[in-house]
């Protein structure tokens, strides 16, 4: 490991219970994050052998597979908008 940065995003709640993360300021962090870790090593992306994102691991978004487009935000592993389901499923 040569480098770590992370970065925080804002989280949406758009209904009691719910909350959301924008697929797009996800993936602006990702960016901006691995663009400053190189950049605190001097590295070019010829020289990166592998990287390790992670976004809390169960967040969810769907995206349009003609245009590359998310659906919707992210549902947060933090939502609740299923935990009925949930409930009748165990």
């Amino acid at each position: 490991v040569k480098a770590i940065e992370q970065q925080e995003f804002p989280q949406y709640y758009p209904q009691p219970g719910w909350t959301e993360h924008d697929p797009k300021e996800i993936l602006q962090s990702a960016i901006s994050c691995s663009e400053s870790a190189m950049n605190k090593v001097g590295a070019k992306k010829d020289d990166i052998a592998g990287i390790g994102i992670t976004n809390q691991r169960e967040t969810t978004v769907a995206w349009d597979k003609v245009t590359g487009e998310p659906l919707c935000r992210a549902i947060v592993w933090l939502d609740l908008r299923t935990a009925e389901t949930a409930r009748q499923l165990s």
